[in-house]
């Protein structure tokens, strides 16, 4: 939590930076756009983080001079993109911001017109290769000569699950994360799990792999951390490629 947060009652939230204030803005962008600008503006410029309190409701709508209503449609729209938490009797926070609002986005596109050629789902199955290929290097860079038990583990159960012809799904989420945690850089983690996410909501659409591709899938994951640990950046590019081609076939089938 910031060390930065704001007392509630005690700094109002400031509307310098916006063109005109209130009054002329909410001509054109209404009450409710004028009090969503305001609040992501005072989370910024108090360098708010996550969890830190918001002012209250009361306090909004005294500062910003809107009607209560207002203040609730900002917060709800702010609420839906992870902005701002309500804590029902605690009050207003600054939420996670993670990327839930994009794969739910995502989702429900992939899911709308799920006969289109299948072209949402390959859209996503794409920009997965094309992250994890783009990721080559600095993967390779923090775990060269660095062998992992837990990855073992990951990938035995991957094995025997696909030996019995069941999908893997989380031991394949549990691999992806923990392959780019050394990388330390949050938003590859966020983006790779959210379009893994999305994957995981619209691919069932598709019906069951056969037996040959699950076994494909769970060897390639195996292949990926072992040319990763040899340091082997072509290897390693490779099992990316052969990881996604079962799904790509199916989908290029379609």
């Amino acid at each position: 939590m910031s060390n930065n947060s704001t007392p509630f009652g005690q700094t109002p939230i400031d509307l310098s930076s916006t063109s005109g204030g209130v009054s002329r803005g909410s001509a054109s962008l209404g009450q409710a756009r004028v009090a969503i600008e305001a609040i992501k503006h005072h989370i910024i410029s108090h360098n708010l983080q996550r969890g830190d309190p918001l002012p209250t409701e009361t306090q909004m709508c005294s500062d910003l001079n809107v009607s209560r209503s207002s203040v609730r449609e900002a917060v709800r729209t702010l609420s839906a993109l992870d902005i701002v938490e309500v804590r029902h009797g605690r009050g207003m926070f600054v939420g996670s911001v993670s990327m839930r609002p994009m794969v739910e986005l995502l989702a429900f596109r992939g899911l709308l017109n799920p006969g289109d050629d299948w072209r949402a789902l390959k859209d996503i199955v794409q920009v997965r290769q094309a992250l994890d290929l783009a990721l080559a290097q600095p993967v390779i860079d923090a775990w060269q000569d660095k062998p992992s038990a837990l990855m073992e583990q990951i990938l035995l159960e991957m094995e025997q699950l696909s030996q019995a012809g069941q999908l893997f799904p989380q031991q394949d989420r549990t691999f992806h994360n923990a392959l780019l945690a050394p990388l330390n850089n949050h938003l590859f983690q966020q983006l790779t799990d959210a379009f893994w996410e999305v994957h995981m909501i619209t691919s069932p659409s598709l019906g069951v792999p056969t037996p040959e591709d699950i076994h494909v899938t769970a060897q390639a994951h195996r292949f990926m951390y072992e040319a990763a640990v040899a340091g082997d950046a072509d290897a390693y590019c490779e099992a990316v490629v052969t990881h996604y081609q079962p799904l790509l076939g199916v989908l290029d089938s379609k």
